[in-house]
């Protein structure tokens, strides 16, 4: 009898340990739907719907788990915040993700920039935030005055200001972002003051008016940013930076990622591709910058950490302009290693993508999801990557729900994809 007890014992806590593992294998079918604003926590259940009438918080020391499939409804004309000074784990799944957007009425072509409600805003006491394939669209609402987030301290604490889709500040916290979209956005996509930090195998694109980076992060920040694609961001793909005097120094690991077309849209000194600043340490591997502009650039009175480091990168410009662009001893473009594929004619180093015009505007940020930039079978871009660099994750970060997620692996191929499956 005792055995048996045992064994049932054992059994049972090997299914709790399993369903830890996997995001949404135990999951309330039920869909609650409902309408929220002020304190929420909880859970909200796989498939429902919940309109956000006004700005929500998550409570200091509570948590607030969205379950896969749940579409979260904010009103375009209250222009709700959602202020995370809790824990959020949104899980998602590539079936049924979970949605953070506007009613269809307002998903046109005029809002396509998005301003119809804030930001996802991590206040300093958020320990944990967790973004498993979730898309974020059609937010960046400007602040005022009356904007909690502005009563509150948080982001840039100051009316007028564009809010980005996630801010996160905790210099202890965890943040994974991970098989997600960000899109329809007027500035900055995410905005990172700080955390041990996971953003893999995400995409973003539309994003940006007259400014905004698809990912900036800042001092505080150990960070592994891998397989991400990014599509005409108005500014910069990458803004890497230790600007903010906090601890640790920021330290960027960036590897595998696709850029098309960035900073077009900013015809300044920083629009480009990826900006170094304010002695950032950062490592870059195994990127592909197709038609963007400059390619890896530092700012050279604020200069990245000495001991940063870039090699096999991959630059193509469709025209004679763009390739002019990424050369380095111009425009203050950081040079490489001996390793990376930088012509200096019109059309070399063709990545050859599945599915894409490379003679499409660069200065055109709309984005066509019928595109396929997987690498074809004889493109160049194949077998020209390292995987011999360390990552910060790479024995994962885990959540207080259970779940692990680890740094990918470095591929041999350059860029976010490589041969299509």
């Amino acid at each position: 009898m005792k055995f048996k007890q045992i064994i049932a014992v054992l059994t049972a806590a090997s299914l709790a340990f399993t369903s830890c593992e996997k995001a949404n294998k135990d999951v309330d079918t039920t869909p609650q739907n409902g309408s929220a604003t002020g304190e929420v926590s909880g859970v909200w259940a796989k498939g429902s719907v919940h309109e956000i009438k006004g700005d929500i918080i998550i409570p200091e020391g509570k948590t607030l788990t969205i379950e896969e499939g749940v579409t979260v409804l904010m009103d375009a004309t209250a222009k709700p915040e959602v202020i995370v000074k809790g824990n959020l784990y949104s899980l998602g799944t590539a079936e049924n993700p979970v949605k953070f957007t506007v009613s269809d009425a307002y998903r046109t072509a005029d809002n396509k920039f998005g301003k119809l409600w804030g930001g996802i805003l991590a206040a300093p006491t958020s320990t944990e935030v967790l973004l498993d394939h979730t898309i974020l669209e059609y937010g960046g609402n400007t602040t005022s005055d009356a904007s909690t987030s502005v009563k509150m301290g948080l982001y840039k604490a100051v009316a007028g200001e564009n809010l980005p889709a996630l801010w996160f500040s905790n210099v202890n916290g965890k943040l994974v972002v991970t098989n997600s979209i960000i899109r329809n956005f007027q500035e900055d996509c995410t905005y990172i003051e700080g955390g041990k930090i996971i953003f893999s195998n995400n995409v973003f694109y539309t994003t940006g008016v007259t400014g905004g980076e698809a990912m900036n992060f800042k001092s505080g920040c150990l960070a592994d940013v891998a397989y991400n694609f990014v599509y005409s961001c108005n500014t910069n793909a990458l803004k890497l930076s230790n600007s903010g005097d906090r601890n640790p120094q920021a330290y960027i690991i960036a590897y595998n990622n696709t850029m098309v077309n960035t900073g077009w849209r900013r015809p300044t000194a920083k629009g480009g591709s990826v900006w170094l600043e304010a002695t950032v340490h950062a490592d870059l591997y195994n990127n592909l910058f197709a038609n963007t502009r400059f390619g890896i650039k530092r700012d050279p009175k604020k200069k990245e950490d000495s001991r940063s480091l870039n090699d096999y990168n991959w630059y193509y410009g469709y025209d004679q302009t763009t390739v002019n662009q990424f050369q380095v001893g111009t425009n203050d473009v950081v040079a490489g290693g001996a390793h990376d594929v930088r012509g200096t004619k019109a059309g070399e180093n063709d990545p050859k993508f599945v599915n894409y015009p490379l003679d499409n505007p660069v200065s055109s940020p709309d984005y066509n999801t019928a595109w396929d930039f997987h690498l074809q079978g004889n493109s160049p871009a194949l077998g020209k990557g390292v995987t011999t660099f360390t990552r910060h994750h790479k024995a994962g970060l885990t959540m207080s729900n259970g779940l692990t997620y680890i740094s990918p692996e470095p591929a041999t191929y350059i860029g976010a994809y490589g041969t299509k499956l």
